[in-house]
């Protein structure tokens, strides 16, 4: 803490709102300074007191990257609880967590970016583990119990200043810096934005992170969207912190601009408060701002306007009053209660999603072999603490069981690796003294991962056995008799000296390609072949060794071997969360990789009660016709082996509900970059196949019963009410789920819809009401034609049940509203963008700071449709706004072209110099109005007239 300036000054005096203060430091700071404070590293300013402050902690399930804390389960375990009370419990113990940890080491920031509200759109994106949900209610309401722990009660002074990752519309990771999402009105308005705008509405949260993509040809960092959206919903001053990188991505990758300092400009002018850019060194983006500064494209009020924002949030966090601030000595880290906490979100994460036989719960004498790849493991994924305690399935089999009744095999493949020169690849005994622990003696995998201190393997005439994992698509790791797995450091030295596979770039995964009568060892990390030495392995460009693999024993006879005289085999499956899927990999598809489809073959052919644990990020098309159990969980957090084996025995009935569809193949799912909702008929909302499992699908080991449903209608909310009843035998949650649905809408909407929830604890035989309250904008839909939100009066299916598929209660109520009406075309002509329909089109910017304009999505040719269209009286002449080359086609009702206008570009043209083009055409009457555009034409508006 630098030294305190005399309390006379107004920013110091607590008595002033908080508003005055911040005008009068603002007022004290100079023209530097106040640049300064745009990075995310913002300096101290010693003159007056004033501390340096760090925007930025990562927050997901605990605190992230700054050692050992209480680790809970993934963000999409978390929505998997359906539970918002215990998702504020689980913020409320982060955020104190965060305080502790800052209390013993500065560098922990108390801006924490999280949580993601990205919607699980498309279950193959990579950080599909990150979000809650593919639906939007659901999404918002656990984000804003996450937010409002985090934020804690104080009605003045905040715990953390939450900030919701990434706005908007993202989804892939596949060249996500440079990949546009093409979000049509209705998409933007009923599914991306909704679930921002409801957990900003709600009040506990400090911003919003910019996501790396583009959304309509223009990157979300110069986002129209921050300004004529995001700052609409509240009063309080939210700061808008870049990605890590992305403000030198717009011009480097994106060429989106010529220099950096335009960049920086728009995006501060499009309202970035913040950039997070070159890590610690924030001279190169102070001198672009000071560039802009002084080349006029920006003010110094503009820079104000981000400053004021910044210290918005250091005021709320109690840094200018620490005597007042109610956190400042908040010390609860690891606390039995977190850890309890920790236990219990990891129970109530856990989805049954299948138990056709009743083979579950088991009985205590049950003899169990519990095998897979992920059975003896708690994996971490890249937003994990370091974990203090750890509980994997087998560890927590074995508490619950007892040793004597358990039995495990891992399942992997035992090999043997031989060089040409007929030694085996070996690894050389390490020094006891090798061994990094973190705390309480727990291994630290960021420690581990590629030390260069520990022997680089060699060869040996005897030979080490190694344990090879494919974890689909060829990649496989390879991990050394005493748990290492083997990896590369930079000096490419192979060795056996990672816990996990881990890290930005992962070292520790390998692919074995056929050469000769042998294999090469390719380092996927490197893109490099492994070759052996006199001084050991490693990684080069030059003299790759060709090994002979040899199989010491298969991971099928290894299950096969425990299997057979078990009562029951659980076999654990899943991903590893640096594998396959997560920040910056999108996942090849939706099939458990075939290594472990083979071992859930062998145990399934040696024992047929055979239940499947899936522990993963994400969904899994899984096969499950011949199982009598089938369970899913994320991965759990430090408790997860303790909480499946207490749902496996029965201890706790699963309640767990699937936060996103799980769909039964590939192709079932659109092009990653499909982010049309509506018109490729995605997610529950919308998917009109058969699922493998339904949104919100989830079994018990109890039976509950669902009866009298009623509702009324006021001037704002629908009422409805119903009662569940606890039939069965045993204690039990059930997450009771309510959805509407419009009977006989004029345009696409929802096959059903959630617009509320409950979990509620029922003891055998106990019976409770349950009341919503709906609000009848819940009805609204985005109309294009108006350019509004209207709700179409009629019927509304409400239906009440445990998922979306399992509906037990169904009315019907007649709502008001506006009714439709023709497009007033002569009036507003046609945004090109709000088209009803469309097939190759995507929407791009219709200039660099605001609009829409469509275009063909690969330079060829794409439709648009715009139903109702009221030419009145009659139109002669149809006029269109267009840029770059190519011809816009105009028919009426799908008949013969009547009209085509065409646009040349020049060569030095830019694609928003768009000129207005004429043509004769004869209509009248309501027509719908179909346009088809020919080649790498731009197209913003179109107008008719008499």
């Amino acid at each position: 803490m630098t030294a305190q300036t005399p309390p006379t000054l107004p920013f110091r005096d607590r008595r002033l709102p908080f508003a005055k203060r911040i005008d009068d430091l603002l007022s004290r700071l100079t023209l530097d300074e106040k640049i300064a404070f745009l990075h995310q590293f913002a300096p101290a300013v010693e003159r007056l007191g004033v501390d340096g402050f760090r925007t930025g902690q990562e927050a997901l399930h605990g605190v992230a990257w700054m050692g050992p804390a209480t680790v809970f389960p993934q963000a999409v375990g978390l929505g998997a609880t359906w539970n918002t009370e215990l998702v504020r419990q689980v913020g409320e113990a982060v955020s104190k967590e965060t305080r502790a940890m800052r209390a013993r080491d500065d560098r922990v920031g108390l801006n924490v970016w999280s949580p993601t509200v990205n919607l699980l759109r498309h279950p193959l994106w990579g950080r599909n583990e990150e979000g809650y949900s593919e639906d939007p209610k659901l999404t918002s309401a656990i984000a804003t119990a996450y937010t409002r722990g985090l934020r804690g009660d104080h009605p003045t002074y905040w715990r953390t200043a939450p900030v919701l990752k990434h706005w908007l519309a993202h989804n892939n990771e596949t060249d996500r810096s440079v990949t546009s999402s093409s979000v049509r009105p209705r998409v933007l308005h009923e599914y991306d934005l909704r679930a921002f705008r409801e957990t900003v509405e709600a009040g506990a949260t400090a911003g919003v992170m910019p996501a790396y993509n583009l959304v309509n040809g223009r990157p979300n960092h110069v986002s129209p969207y921050l300004r004529e959206h995001l700052r609409t919903w509240t009063d309080e001053e939210l700061l808008v912190c870049s990605d890590a990188g992305a403000p030198s991505n717009l011009v480097d990758s994106e060429h989106y601009f010529d220099t950096h300092e335009e960049a920086t400009a728009a995006s501060l002018l499009a309202g970035v408060d913040s950039f997070t850019d070159h890590g610690t060194d924030s001279s190169k983006i102070t001198a672009r701002v000071r560039g802009a500064f002084d080349t006029g494209l920006l003010t110094e009020p503009d820079i104000d306007t981000a400053v004021r924002r910044q210290l918005s949030v250091r005021f709320r966090l109690g840094e200018f009053d620490p005597e007042y601030d109610p956190h400042a000595h908040t010390l609860d880290f690891d606390t039995p209660a977190h850890r309890a906490l920790a236990q219990e979100a990891a129970e109530q994460s856990v989805v049954l999603l299948k138990n056709s036989a009743g083979l579950l719960p088991l009985a205590p004498d049950t003899r169990i072999a519990v095998v897979g790849l992920l059975a003896d493991e708690c994996k971490l994924d890249w937003y994990s603490g370091t974990l203090i305690h750890r509980s994997t399935p087998l560890e927590g089999l074995y508490e619950r069981f007892g040793a004597e009744r358990v039995e495990f095999a891992e399942g992997v493949d035992r090999v043997r690796l031989k060089t040409s020169a007929g030694a085996f690849l070996h690894v050389p005994e390490a020094n006891a003294d090798d061994e990094v622990r973190g705390a309480e003696g727990a291994l630290d995998p960021a420690l581990l991962a590629g030390r260069t201190d520990l022997p680089p393997l060699t060869t040996d005439p005897v030979g080490t056995e190694f344990a090879l994992v494919d974890w689909g698509e060829g990649v496989l790791t390879l991990r050394a008799p005493d748990g290492r797995y083997l990896s590369v450091a930079d000096d490419g030295r192979v060795r056996a000296s990672a816990d996990q596979p881990g890290g930005w770039v992962v070292q520790e995964t390998f692919r074995l390609e056929p050469h000769e009568n042998g294999h090469l060892l390719r380092h996927i990390g490197t893109g490099r072949h492994v070759s052996v030495a006199a001084d050991g392995a490693r990684v080069a460009e030059a003299d790759p060794e060709t090994f002979q693999l040899m199989v010491v024993e298969s991971g099928e006879d290894a299950v096969t071997r425990v299997t057979a005289r078990a009562d029951v085999v659980v076999v654990v499956a899943g991903n590893d969360p640096h594998i396959h899927g997560r920040e910056t990999e999108d996942r090849p598809t939706l099939r458990l990789p075939e290594h472990q489809e083979r071992l859930l073959r062998a145990a399934r052919a040696a024992n047929p009660n055979t239940v499947l644990a899936l522990v993963s990020a994400y969904p899994y098309a899984v096969d499950h016709a011949a199982l009598p159990a089938l369970l899913w969980m994320s991965h759990g957090g430090q408790a997860a082996g303790t909480a499946l084996a207490r749902v496996l025995a029965g201890d706790v009935s699963p309640a767990g509900r699937l936060p996103q569809t799980w769909y039964a193949d590939d192709s079932d799912l659109p092009d990653l970059l499909d982010y049309d909702v509506i018109g490729s008929r995605q997610t529950y909302l919308y998917f009109e196949g058969t699922p493998l499992f339904p949104f919100g699908h989830g079994l018990s080991y109890a039976a509950f019963s669902y009866a009298d449903l009623t509702t009324r209608t006021t001037d704002d909310s629908l009422h409805v009410s119903f009662t569940v009843t606890n039939t069965g035998d045993v204690p039990a949650d059930e997450v009771a789920q309510l959805y509407t649905r419009a009977v006989d809408p004029t345009v696409p909407r929802p096959r059903r819809e959630l617009v509320a929830h409950s979990r509620v604890r029922l003891a055998p035989g106990e019976r409770t009401e349950l009341g919503f309250e709906v609000p009848l904008s819940s009805f609204d839909f985005w109309d294009v034609a108006r350019g509004a939100w209207r709700r179409e009066p009629g019927p509304y299916e409400v239906l009440a049940g445990a998922s979306s598929e399992d509906v037990r209660l169904r009315t019907t109520v007649i709502l008001d509203g506006e009714a439709s009406a023709p497009r007033p075309v002569l009036r507003r002509g046609l945004d090109a963008a709000d088209f009803d329909e469309q097939s190759g089109v995507a929407i791009v910017d219709r200039t660099r700071t605001a609009g829409d304009a469509v275009t063909p999505a690969q330079g060829r040719s794409g439709e648009l449709v715009y139903r109702d269209c009221d030419f009145e009286g009659g139109v002669a002449a149809v006029t269109a706004a267009l840029s770059g080359d190519g011809a816009v086609e105009v028919s009426l009702d799908g008949g013969a072209v009547l009209a085509v206008l065409t646009s040349e570009a020049g060569d030095d043209a830019s694609p928003y110099d768009y000129v207005t083009k004429r043509a004769e055409i004869i209509a009248e009457g309501v027509r719908d109005v179909h346009l088809k555009l020919r080649g790498p034409v731009r197209l913003a508006h179109v107008g008719f007239s008499g």
